[in-house]
């Protein structure tokens, strides 16, 4: 089992930042590739980032390519991401995830979830 707890979303102007923080407990993290999604109000939960086990290969969601930066720091179990250039479409909660196999773009891919950090971007 792997917990996940999320942290660092707010409230930020169009144009802002935010890094969130997604840290893991629970068993070895760094055997397991991770994940971001968001869900905005009234829509499914889509993917955002995903990182490789060990951090090398990384990959992102067209919408916030060269925006977004997903990292990690297995020392500290830590998942973060990077936010830049926010905008009012990236307003949702974000959500963390943990995969056994390779870093994948489907949230069924994804075992272990944690509870969310809501992100607001007002305009």
């Amino acid at each position: 089992q792997v917990q996940l707890v999320e942290s660092g979303g707010g409230l930020v102007q169009a144009g802002g930042s935010l890094r969130l923080s997604c840290a893991a407990s629970g068993r070895t993290f760094s055997n397991d590739a991770a994940g971001w999604f968001r869900q905005a109000p009234g829509k499914e939960r889509e993917f955002a980032a995903a990182i490789t086990r060990g951090g090398g290969s990384t990959y992102y969601a067209d919408s916030v390519k060269g925006r977004f930066t997903i990292s990690r720091d297995n020392a500290r179990n830590t998942v973060y991401l990077q936010m830049n250039s926010l905008k009012p479409e990236d307003t949702g909660i974000y959500f963390c995830a943990a995969a056994r196999g390779s870093m994948s773009v489907s949230p069924y891919d994804y075992a272990y979830w944690g509870q969310g950090t809501q992100v607001t971007v007002s305009s």
